[in-house]
């Protein structure tokens, strides 16, 4: 069997993961550095890859296998934000804390963040008259930002270790 720890800290890939992002964020101009956490970086790695999987499954349950919009599209929201929850916990977070708690936490979240922004910001934006994609788009930058946030300070928060700006 293959050790994939390194120096005895945690698994090799989320590791490797949480130095690449840090690499990348120490590059950014413009002092973007100070302002851009690596694990804000991570999130939208992560979660990029998670909306091509949403859509890659509404794809293949709808115009596939037929299902109804409707199902195909809460089949493929529900199994995106749950890799997202597991990829966010083990590889951008590092979390070692009991995952019960967070689940029922990012589980809240979800819905907070399907009431607010999904129907909230983006069904009233286009109710009010904005084209439909560019409510979803603006909708979208608000779940972003709320999501991170709370994945960060609420759902996978070290509770300790002080906050660092850096991270």
């Amino acid at each position: 069997m293959v050790d994939q720890r390194v120096g005895g800290t945690g698994h090799a890939f989320p590791e490797k993961f949480a130095r690449a992002c840090a690499a990348v964020v120490r590059r950014l101009p413009f002092g973007l550095d100070r302002l851009v956490a690596p694990s804000f970086l991570g999130f939208c790695v992560i979660n990029g890859f998670t909306f091509g999987v949403d859509l890659a499954l509404l794809t293949l349950l709808h115009g596939g296998l037929g299902l109804p919009v409707a199902v195909s599209v809460t089949v493929a929201y529900l199994c995106a934000f749950g890799l997202s929850f597991v990829l966010n916990r083990s590889m951008n977070f590092r979390s070692h804390a009991p995952v019960g708690r967070q689940a029922v936490l990012y589980a809240i979240a979800i819905g907070v963040n399907y009431v607010a922004f999904i129907l909230g910001v983006g069904a009233g934006l286009a109710a009010l008259g904005l084209q439909y994609h560019l409510s979803r788009i603006l909708a979208g930058a608000c779940e972003g930002v709320f999501m991170y946030s709370v994945m960060r300070w609420i759902v996978f928060a070290d509770r300790n270790r002080s906050a660092s700006p850096a991270e």
